[in-house]
C-alpha cells in the first residue's frame, strides 16, 4: 500500500533577522503508521555552521505545538521507501555555511561562497535554508525521479 508524502511547515521559535517575512521549518513527512505518525526528512543545523540532511521518526504533525501547515504531495511505493527516497534526499546538497562573524564590524554577517563579506550596498545572494532545500531541491528530485507519484 502506498505511503502518503506531505510537505509540512512548523513555526520557528526564533526568526532570522536577515531573512524577511514569515519563515517556517519546512520538512518532508512520510506517514508510515495508521495513527498518522511517520518519518520526517529534512535538513537541520544553521547557516552559520552549515546544515546536514537527517531523517527521524516523528509523531503526527498536527499534534505538534509548532505545527503550521500540511500539504499532500503524493505517494511513495513501499518498494522505494525508505531506501530510494532517502538516497535521493541525501543526494541533494544541504545548505552550506552562509554567515560568519565579521571581526571588522563585530557582527555575524552573510558571506559570499568564497568566504569573503559583502560590501555595503552590494547585491547579496538569497540565503538558502530548510524551506529552499525542501521546495527547490528535494521535492523536485523526488518528483522528477518518479519516487513521489501523484495521488
Amino acid at each position: 500500500m502506498p505511503l502518503e508524502v506531505y510537505k509540512v511547515a512548523y513555526k520557528l521559535a526564533l526568526a532570522d533577522p536577515d531573512i524577511p517575512g514569515p519563515r517556517y521549518h519546512t520538512v518532508l513527512f512520510v506517514r508510515t503508521k495508521t495513527n498518522g505518525d511517520g518519518i520526517v526528512h529534512h535538513v537541520t543545523g544553521d547557516i552559520v555552521s552549515g546544515m546536514q540532511y537527517q531523517s527521524r521518526p516523528a509523531k503526527r504533525p498536527e499534534d505538534s505545538q509548532t505545527f503550521n501547515s500540511k500539504e499532500l504531495l503524493g505517494v511513495v511505493e513501499p518498494t522505494d521507501y525508505p531506501g530510494v527516497f532517502d538516497q535521493t534526499c541525501r543526494q541533494q546538497p544541504p545548505p552550506p555555511r552562509q554567515k560568519r562573524f565579521n571581526p571588522a564590524t563585530h557582527r555575524t554577517e552573510q558571506m559570499k561562497p568564497d568566504g569573503s563579506f559583502y560590501e555595503r550596498g552590494e547585491m547579496r545572494s538569497p540565503m538558502v535554508k530548510c524551506t529552499e532545500w525542501t521546495e527547490r531541491q528535494a521535492i523536485p528530485a523526488l518528483l522528477q525521479n518518479g519516487i513521489i507519484k501523484p495521488r
